[in-house]
């Protein structure tokens, strides 16, 4: 199965780097590895996160990758990285689209 990355997904993790390289350079380059490993495992691995909270649907996921969570959705064929979140984020239900036709 196919992980693609959405515009907000890519410009959230950026965000994160940036954040944790502020105080700690290393580790925001180590947290970048880990996470994209983490999501790259999600190809053959698509259900291994458990449904979002806020969603109760079971085609919506996520997978902490702390401190904050990757939030994604499993279609037909791919596997869509919505977003990434800070665990301590108020929830926004404008980042999470609705689903695509025929995906």
């Amino acid at each position: 199965m196919k992980v693609v990355w959405s515009p907000l997904a890519e410009r959230r993790a950026l965000e994160a780097v940036d954040a944790i390289a502020k105080d700690r350079p290393h580790a925001a380059a180590a947290w970048l590895d880990e996470l994209l490993v983490r999501v790259a495992a999600l190809d053959r691995f698509a259900k291994r996160g458990r449904m979002v909270p806020e969603i109760a649907r079971p085609e919506y996921r996520q997978v902490m990758h702390y401190p904050y969570r990757v939030i994604y959705r499993v279609d037909l064929k791919q596997v869509v990285i919505l977003t990434i979140r800070h665990g301590r984020r108020a929830w926004n239900p404008a980042e999470v689209p609705p689903e695509q036709p025929g995906t």
